[in-house]
């Protein structure tokens, strides 16, 4: 199975701009450009970056992996709230991604705090996405609500 999407750019680095679009149609002439990903407080921009969608990728494999985790389990979630940030640093004369860390808070009856932190770290080491992203750090803080 292979998933594709399109990135359209246009002008130099730091005043162009580009469009996204997924296969899905999720996203559809998503902007995205360096002010949304380099300029400080540009998060509620209506434009993305490639490090949100990978943050918004990440949490949601990690989700999915950790639902189907519990259900084998016999303690299916209730609810999964997965974040995550993704640190982007300078390095030399460009960018490296350095980190993603995950956030998780999860409603999930009949099971132990240590059984959910154990089952929540298996799910974030076993996710592809996760797999994907082994040349970087990756942390996990989980919780469970009441």
């Amino acid at each position: 199975m292979k998933r594709h999407a399109t990135a359209f750019w246009h002008g130099a680095l730091a005043d162009g701009t580009g469009v996204l679009d997924t296969e899905s149609g999720t996203l559809k002439n998503a902007g995205y450009s360096f002010a949304s990903r380099f300029e400080p407080d540009r998060g509620e921009t209506a434009d993305t970056n490639p490090e949100e969608l990978l943050a918004a990728a990440h949490a949601g494999c990690f989700a999915m992996q950790l639902s189907h985790m519990l259900a084998e389990d016999g303690t299916p979630a209730e609810e999964l709230n997965a974040r995550c940030d993704v640190e982007i640093v300078k390095d030399g004369d460009g960018f490296t991604i350095k980190s993603s860390a995950l956030k998780l808070t999860g409603k999930v009856p009949g099971i132990s705090s240590g059984d959910f932190e154990k089952i929540a770290n298996k799910a974030k080491e076993t996710c592809p996405m996760s797999k994907a992203l082994g040349a970087i750090d990756i942390s996990l803080e989980a919780e469970l609500a009441d």
